[in-house]
């Protein structure tokens, strides 16, 4: 091991079940740097993370850490015992200066030994750590430092982790998603903590400005094994997209010459010549290899969204609080067509409470919610990821529906479907409860997501989701033709999909702000945070410009009142004859429609009465279709 190196992996290899996750991993960590795993979900992230740290085995290979290397370990999913209070799990991690200090504590309250742990808090210079512990909770927005560890929730309970992790100050941090359960003012501060911390660091993390900003090396896994990338996340974007093109053109050039083989192998054996026993050998190499090399491509999300009318749905100066604290007050929006909007604020702030409302979930005290008949909510939460862990992937994406409408005729198997959300065909075999975290992630945004909804609200979508499925998701949603309400922390993810954002200060204060996360915080004075690539600050400049402009009507102030040219309009007297028309037209041809599904079913029909009846039905549905859409358009102008 070279005298800088900290930790030294040579050919790991880890296998569960049938599955092979890493195969002879080779890569080794040095002192003062600092590394970050991406991966895609399922990829053994976590499952490396927990070998390097003894918390699971492995079956070969060797790992050699530095002698005396002090390591800290966030996990995913801490555990404390549910006894302790807040500030006594932060003593609860066998470091010296913790142990003199609950030692100290002790025999003051005992009077036993009380000089030697008086001398033993001066040697360590230990005075001032319980201070140290309170400031860094505070950071971390945990007030009450007698609260019992079992009354904590899972986010709470995360960041006491964190506090308890980063006061050990280890040699080399292992952290597990640590900005998940984060508000965005303590990403903030974590990252500058890193930036200038002298510690060693280990991470695996999906937030893309974290990443760019912290680390200075990066580690892919991908095919069992690790590509490290020595440089920022710009410079393994950079560097990744170099690797992926030579791979594809390898196997462009592999597959040319396969094809040619395969073409001299089914000629007749009279005409491949006398060399053909060499060159037969030589193709069944050659197909091996064909078969065991693909072409990267980038996976494309591709779901219909159902018509959305002009009507989406007005907030009526809805009020809500809990006792003392106020959520809203007085709140007034009127949402718009294809608006894209973000939520921003401190936990607490009531941020999810107000989707609650919005979704009927909580009854507001006051005020009312005006809906268009066209919305249809699909509403991805933190509590509905809810599975019969016993089925396959299949099954579950089956019981909704086994084919998903694209439009224009096209459908999607549920098998095929599942293989846009990067579900294998082997995978969607497994048992749901095989999967990982964030390949559970997966599979809840797929059954949200193929019931066609048109108006989308995710309540922290990024968490657990690993960044090839984040860039899918990104661009469906810039092209979603619908309205989409984003809550997340995620900072890169909100700059990529939102056109503005309401920003939660407490207290029932709301701020309506004309642009994304970035350029609200750039509008504080706040420190712009970096870009992945040049190509991401220029495409982001051209898409928020063209969004500002074409949602200009949202820069007014979240409390606006409604305006003259909001009122309602009346229908025209030909719109009335055809809104009129329209309903006796539906009638018919849904008359027409039963009738022919009915006689298509009799069996006493003649091959020339089935082709007839069988080429009608397509266009009576297509016209029936139209004539709704154009109904409903109507509707909600007669209201």
């Amino acid at each position: 091991m070279a005298i800088n190196t900290i930790l030294d992996v040579q050919r790991l290899t880890k296998r569960i079940g049938s599955l092979t996750l890493m195969e002879e991993l080779n890569f080794s960590l040095t002192e003062g740097s600092k590394v970050g795993i991406i991966a895609k979900n399922g990829a053994g992230k976590t499952t490396l993370l927990n070998i390097l740290c003894d918390d699971e085995d492995y079956e070969d290979g060797q790992i050699v850490w530095r002698r005396d290397l002090r390591v800290g370990y966030l996990k995913q999913r801490p555990w404390y015992p549910e006894h302790l209070t807040v500030i006594e799990a932060c003593f609860h991690h066998g470091s010296e200066v913790a142990d003199i200090v609950l030692g100290y504590q002790n025999a003051l309250n005992t009077h036993d030994q009380l000089d030697i742990w008086l001398e033993r808090m001066e040697q360590a210079n230990a005075w001032d750590y319980e201070a140290r512990v309170k400031q860094v909770l505070s950071m971390l927005k945990i007030n009450d430092f007698n609260e019992l560890i079992g009354n904590l929730s899972g986010g709470q309970l995360k960041r006491v982790a964190l506090a308890n992790i980063l006061l050990t100050e280890p040699d080399l941090l292992v952290l597990d998603e640590p900005t998940n359960h984060l508000d965005l003012e303590m990403i903030e501060w974590l990252e500058r903590y890193l930036q200038q911390t002298s510690m060693s660091l280990l991470m695996v993390t999906h937030d893309r400005y974290f990443l760019d900003r912290v680390c200075n090396d990066i580690l892919e896994m991908a095919d069992h094994t690790i590509y490290a990338y020595h440089g920022n996340y710009s410079y393994y974007l950079e560097k990744r997209q170099e690797r992926i093109d030579q791979r594809n053109a390898a196997a462009e050039r592999l597959g040319s010459l396969y094809r040619k083989e395969l073409d001299w192998m089914r000629r007749s054996p009279q005409a491949r010549g006398h060399k053909a026993k060499y060159r037969e050998e030589a193709f069944y190499k050659l197909e091996e290899r064909a078969h065991n090399t693909f072409r990267e491509t980038q996976a494309k999300l591709e779901v219909k969204s159902s018509y959305i009318g002009s009507k989406i749905f007005e907030m009526n100066y809805i009020s809500k609080a809990f006792g003392n604290k106020v959520i809203l007050k007085d709140f007034y929006y009127n949402f718009a067509r294809y608006e894209k909007l973000g939520i921003v604020g401190n936990n607490g702030t009531g941020k999810t409470t107000f989707i609650r409302i919005l979704l009927g979930l909580v009854a507001p005290d006051s005020g009312h919610i005006s809906i268009g008949q066209t919305v249809r909510f699909g509403y991805y939460s933190q509590e509905g990821m809810q599975f019969n862990k016993q089925m396959k992937v299949i099954d579950a994406v089956r019981d909704i529906a086994e084919y998903v409408d694209l439009g224009k005729g096209r459908k999607l198997s549920a098998s095929q479907f599942l293989q846009q959300f990067l579900f294998t065909p082997e995978t969607q075999h497994n048992y749901i409860y095989k999967l990982s975290g964030g390949e559970l992630r997966r599979l809840y945004l797929c059954t949200v997501l193929m019931r066609s909804p048109n108006f989308l609200i995710l309540d922290e979508p990024t968490n657990d989701l690993d960044i090839v499925t984040l860039q899918v998701l990104e661009e469906y949603l810039r092209a979603f033709e619908g309205c989409v309400i984003i809550v997340s922390h995620d900072r890169y993810f909100m700059d990529k999909v939102v056109d503005h954002v309401l920003v939660f200060q407490g207290e029932g204060k709301i701020k309506d702000f004309p642009g994304n996360y970035t350029q609200y915080r750039e509008s504080l004075g706040a420190t712009q945070p970096k870009y992945a690539t040049e190509a991401d600050q220029d495409s982001y400049k051209r898409t928020t410009t063209a969004e500002q402009t074409k949602n200009t009507q949202h820069s007014e102030p979240t409390e606006r009142k409604p305006r003259e040219r909001d009122a309602r309009r009346r229908l025209s007297y030909k719109e009335q004859k055809e809104y009129e028309q329209l309903s006796d037209d539906i009638d018919a041809l849904e008359a027409e429609k039963a009738a022919i599904v009915a006689a298509l079913s009799s069996g006493t029909l003649s091959v020339e009465e089935i082709t007839a009846h069988s080429k009608r039905l397509p266009i009576l549905e297509a016209e029936l279709e139209s004539k709704e859409m154009r109904w409903l358009e109507l509707s909600e102008i007669a209201g």
